[in-house]
């Protein structure tokens, strides 16, 4: 069997099953009918008008982490890393690491000039270029423990005093900037020492999002888990899945989670991939997840994404392509979904390893969308065309005597041209009833 047989095993054996899921799942879930009424610039409806509708953006989300901007040794480099972020991504993730974004007490790297920490670009520097480019910034992360800096007091009292001061800089700094806040992120793993004992207390969770929501009111606030906490065999279980439950009971106590995080990072050694990663992509646990998760009442995102090639191999690359584009289509199909975020956008300058050895650290897996050359592989244009060509609505129209245009498209923002040059713009999303868009053009 060769290896991406052995690799997309159970997405071949139920194929049929997930290609339904997918037709029926896009759909009813990314598409609706628009009813839009072209109005001149004093208001009058521009009856038998015709116009050019292209969509520009997507409702959805799709994008990376952003931790390497402007981190390279040339400024090349960077120019070529915010071209293929800002043609490739509307959403980006921030880092908000504690130990990094304030390595010593009382001050931290908030402004864009400050010292440089690898892979950690303060926030207005990330900021100002996703307002830019049109990009939706997210917050990773404001209470992830392993990142509690070496200041940070011991004790728990101490402790929570110094979270919740850390809470209420960066709302009163960025909470008119950035909607989306992961509070709390892996917090199932074990171990001890390099963690606060606050950690290890009952009310983590609960008393995280309790303090953020305090100082982030009108805020969405994100809880984030590791990918084999959620979709790895052992750990499903329906509603009785910890996670969910983890999720469930925290709600049930008055934490106000408003979206459900959960990674996807396939970090298992090439002579693994077969037995171990490919059951991940098995369309069958993909959905039931899903489904599962989606009874919580909450949006779902995919927050972080790695997808091996293992090497600059043509057959490599464009397996992982492959493997993109079929948990893309699922992940995009159903209700519950609302953004993916791939992690690593370049090979070459991942976590734990110097760069461009490919040897250590997450490099191993050559898991981005671009190589260390910066060159795009199949993957980053396989993600691009989905969005942009594929899942993308485009069309010739001719408003009806009350000046009204009516289509069924993807879900998003829309520019209107008329065959003598003047302009519109609109955006529709989900809802469960019509959408009625009154649009000027000039």
């Amino acid at each position: 069997m060769s290896k991406r047989n052995e690799v997309l095993r159970f997405v071949n054996a139920k194929r049929s099953y997930m290609e339904d899921r997918i037709k029926d799942g896009i759909e009813t879930n990314r598409k609706g009918v628009a009813y839009v009424t072209l109005t001149d610039a004093e208001g009058k409806a521009l009856s038998g008008t015709k116009v050019k509708l292209v969509q520009k953006n997507h409702a959805f989300r799709y994008g990376a982490n952003l931790f390497m901007l402007d981190e390279f040794d040339s400024a090349e480099k960077n120019q070529l890393y915010r071209k293929y972020f800002a043609e490739g991504c509307n959403i980006a993730t921030l880092p908000f690491y504690w130990s990094d974004l304030e390595p010593e007490q009382g001050k931290p790297r908030f402004a864009a000039d400050s010292p440089k920490v690898y892979r950690r670009p303060a926030p207005d520097l990330c900021l100002d270029f996703c307002e830019a480019n049109g990009i939706e910034p997210k917050a990773h992360c404001l209470n992830y423990a392993v990142f509690t800096p070496e200041w940070a007091p011991k004790d728990i009292t101490g402790i929570k005093l110094a979270l919740e001061k850390r809470f209420a800089e960066l709302a009163e700094r960025y909470k008119h900037r950035i909607d989306l806040w992961e509070v709390t992120n892996e917090t199932f793993w074990g171990g001890t020492g390099f963690r606060c004992p606050f950690y290890h207390q009952p009310d983590f969770v609960e008393w995280s999002f309790k303090t953020a929501e305090k100082y982030f009111p009108a805020n969405r606030l994100a809880i984030n888990e590791a990918h084999s906490r959620i979709w790895q065999e052992g750990y499903i279980f329906y509603d009785r899945s910890p996670y969910y439950m983890q999720i469930e009971r925290a709600m049930l106590k008055g934490a106000r989670i408003d979206s459900i995080g959960m990674q996807y990072h396939m970090f298992y050694r090439a002579e693994q991939e077969a037995e171990l990663a490919a059951p991940f992509y098995d369309p069958e646990r993909v959905y039931d997840v899903m489904d599962t998760y989606e009874k919580l009442g909450k949006p779902l995102h995919i927050t972080e994404l790695t997808i091996p090639a293992y090497s600059n191999g043509t057959e490599d690359e464009e397996l992982q392509a492959e493997i993109i584009r079929t948990i893309y289509s699922m992940w995009f199909s159903h209700a519950a979904m609302e953004g993916i975020l791939y992690w690593n956008l370049i090979d070459g300058y991942a976590y734990n390893a110097e760069p461009g050895d490919m040897t250590a650290g997450e490099n191993y897996y050559h898991g981005g969308l671009l190589r260390f050359d910066f060159t795009p592989k199949p993957a980053y244009h396989m993600i691009r065309d989905l969005f942009t060509k594929e899942w993308h609505t485009e069309l010739d129209a001719e408003s009806d005597a009350e000046g009204q245009v009516v289509f069924k498209g993807f879900y998003g923002d829309y520019d209107v041209v008329t065959e003598d040059g003047r302009k519109g713009s609109f955006s529709f999303g989900k809802n469960p009833g019509r959408f009625y868009i009154n649009t000027k053009l000039k």
